[in-house]
């Protein structure tokens, strides 16, 4: 797989993200700070996912390495808060844990395809850019890795059923060694990001940082400025609608 990552099992509690620095594990590479493809495709907006209510959709990418738990508390949290939320997961982990997908649509989220293994498309050749894509888990909206398509990407995920799916928000959770930015830094990247990327906007952040844990903060921080997030229905399916239900 291109690139080096950090496996890096992430505890849910404070105490146990102070042992971050004693684990020794191989690289899981982050997003960049901005998504490299087009910003529309037609009508659709790519960097709100077909977001079109004024509402914030937080969404989740990678994978825990705490198996399949953190995600799965993560989805229940925000079930409880009435938050529907969107989780890109690299199905080379979640394929694992089948019952992750499952439960998270089954507690309202949106699950979308974040590829294979997490590879830069624009280096791989066609034929694997469709092998990455059409192994990944099965819906309708593609993040791809690093924020890294052009039309060529575009057009591929269309031919297979999938739109593209970036965002207008990255709290920067993944910089740094095992995605070690700091809470308080997470949290402000959201809470005093531009007022036109948070009205319906989308929100990165990883499931391997400590972005789920600033959590609480963050909804507050938001609905004290007086925004709304996207409203938690019931169940999903794989297929995701071009205008979200949010």
């Amino acid at each position: 797989m291109p690139g080096k990552r950090k496996r890096v099992r992430i505890a849910w509690t404070a105490a146990a993200l102070a042992t971050l620095a004693t684990l020794t594990t191989a690289a899981l590479t982050p997003a960049p700070a901005t998504a490299t493809g087009p910003r529309q495709a037609g009508s659709y907006d790519i960097q709100r996912c077909g977001n079109t209510s004024n509402r914030v959709l937080l969404t989740f990418d990678d994978w825990s390495y705490d198996n399949s738990k953190r995600a799965v508390q993560v989805g229940e949290y925000l079930q409880g808060k009435g938050i529907r939320a969107a989780f890109f997961l690299i199905n080379e982990y979640a394929s694992q844990y089948p019952g992750t997908v499952d439960t998270l649509r089954r507690q309202g989220h949106y699950v979308g395809n974040h590829t294979w293994s997490h590879p830069h498309l624009p280096q791989l050749s066609e034929q694997e850019v469709r092998t990455e894509i059409s192994k990944g888990v099965a819906s309708t909206l593609l993040r791809p890795p690093y924020g890294d398509f052009g039309e060529r990407e575009t057009r591929i995920a269309a031919e297979l059923g999938y739109r593209m799916c970036t965002w207008t928000i990255d709290t920067l959770d993944w910089d740094g060694p095992g995605g070690s930015r700091t809470a308080s830094q997470i949290r402000a990247a959201v809470k005093d990001a531009p007022a036109a990327d948070k009205r319906g906007g989308v929100v990165l952040g990883h499931l391997f940082t400590r972005y789920p844990d600033v959590l609480p903060d963050i909804i507050g921080d938001l609905r004290g400025q007086g925004y709304t997030f996207c409203r938690n229905t019931g169940a999903t399916t794989r297929n995701i609608p071009a205008v979200l239900k949010c």
